[in-house]
């Protein structure tokens, strides 16, 4: 008894054109400084951020619910976590200043750095209150994005997340991130299954969005209450038109 199937000469597939592109390294991340109107993002140093991230509210069990340690005790107990952090290369850990205070109130790495394909991803954020969902957040993934594309070369920039944690999925999509699917039973996370949700930006999407962002951020964009006056959606889609 045959088990399978074969494929007739006349039925063998015709051959595979690939598209070869040149040979492309990006560089890896370093430990910088960037610069933007409200915040700048440096690396972690937790002698000089760990005391404000931790009295910035990362006392909150919401903080951590999603990501794989926390939440701590005490503020000890933190800054002996984040001790570990502040020297890792990959994920490579920057600290988001709000300009206006000079403290500390997030952290967000680059990490699974591959320079040879060109792909690096944005990961481990942990955003104090007072950071969520403000003007000095998305500034802080704008000078991360445009340092990934711009000044290391690379090709693709990821956000990935707990395919439960629908505020980082609305994020990713209003960040620009497209939305790629879903990798089912991809890790354990404090006991629970992680399905994980893949989003990505293209280096060809780059311009486009650059200039939505800058649109956005410019002070013109916001009233003397600090509100927006168009979102940021709506100068992305404006720019992708």
């Amino acid at each position: 008894m045959r088990c399978g199937y074969s494929i007739g000469i006349d039925q063998q597939p015709k051959a595979i054109r690939m598209t070869l592109i040149p040979p492309h390294a990006a560089q890896p991340p370093q430990r910088v400084t960037r610069e933007g109107r409200l915040t700048r993002v440096e690396p972690l140093v937790v002698a000089r951020h760990g005391a404000d991230l931790w009295s910035g509210g990362l006392q909150d069990p919401a903080v951590w619910t999603y990501l794989a340690y926390g939440p701590f005790q005490s503020e000890a107990d933190f800054q002996s976590w984040l001790a570990t952090r502040d020297q890792l290369d990959d994920p490579l850990y920057f600290a988001i200043i709000d300009k206006a205070s000079g403290k500390a109130l997030g952290c967000a790495t680059l990490m699974e750095i591959r320079p040879a394909n060109g792909v690096i991803e944005v990961g481990h954020i942990f955003f104090s209150p007072a950071l969520q969902k403000t003007p000095l957040a998305t500034e802080a993934i704008f000078l991360l994005m445009r340092y990934a594309f711009e000044d290391l070369g690379n090709r693709r920039f990821e956000w990935k997340c707990d395919n439960g944690n629908e505020p980082s999925k609305r994020a990713a999509k209003r960040f620009g991130f497209t939305a790629e699917g879903l990798f089912r039973q991809h890790m354990i996370v404090k006991g629970r299954n992680r399905d994980t949700a893949w989003f990505s930006i293209l280096d060809h999407e780059w311009p486009a969005l650059k200039s939505a962002y800058e649109a956005w951020l410019a002070p013109d964009n916001f009233d003397a209450g600090g509100q927006q006056k168009v979102g940021l959606a709506d100068m992305i889609a404006r720019a992708r038109a």
